[in-house]
Order: C-alpha cells, then sequence, then structure tokens
C-alpha cells in the first residue's frame, strides 16, 4: 500500500513542479545568503579600514550596520520563503493530496 502511494506521489505531475520550483527558489536564496555573508566575511578580512571607520563623532563604526544589515538580510529572506511556501507551496501540496488520495 504504502510504495503504491509513494509511487502515484512521486509520478504525480503536481508534485514534480513543487519539487523544481522548491529547489529552485531555495537554491537562489541560498545563493543570495552566501552572497551576503561571505561578502561580510571578505570585507572583515580585506578591507578592515572600511569596516573600522567611525560614523558620524560618535564611536559606531561602519562594521556595526553592515554586520546588522547581514542579519536583517537573513530575517527577510527567511520571512519571504516562508510566505511563498504557505501560499504558492502549500496550494501545490494539497494539489497533490487531492489527486494521490481519490
Amino acid at each position: 500500500m504504502e510504495n503504491d502511494l509513494v509511487q502515484r506521489i512521486a509520478s504525480n505531475p503536481k508534485y514534480q513542479e513543487l519539487r523544481a520550483k522548491r529547489s529552485s527558489f531555495g537554491w537562489w536564496l541560498t545563493l543570495a545568503m552566501m552572497v551576503v555573508y561571505y561578502g561580510f566575511i571578505l570585507l572583515v578580512a580585506f578591507n578592515k579600514e572600511f569596516l573600522s571607520q567611525t560614523i558620524g563623532s560618535g564611536v559606531m563604526t561602519m562594521g556595526i550596520p553592515i554586520g546588522f544589515g547581514v542579519i536583517v538580510f537573513t530575517i527577510v529572506i527567511t520571512a519571504i520563503y516562508v510566505k511563498r511556501a504557505n501560499t504558492e507551496f502549500d496550494e501545490l501540496s494539497n494539489a497533490v493530496i487531492k489527486a494521490v488520495t481519490k
């Protein structure tokens, strides 16, 4: 029974579409996060002078808001994934469930 169910799910075109869209979107978000994170790390490694510049007359340096920006970027792309998962990906999942459990 379970092998038959797995086979029906795997051969469903909506499931194939779900896998392709989710995988592609995940890779794009991963790439974006890697560019931002490793860009910051490379900046720390090779351009300390830029990051150590003070902002205004206070003690805050450029590195603090840039580092904070990396954290905010992570939260934003997580929210983007969750929003898409709760709409488009859930709709496709429900379509697969309906088609397979008939």
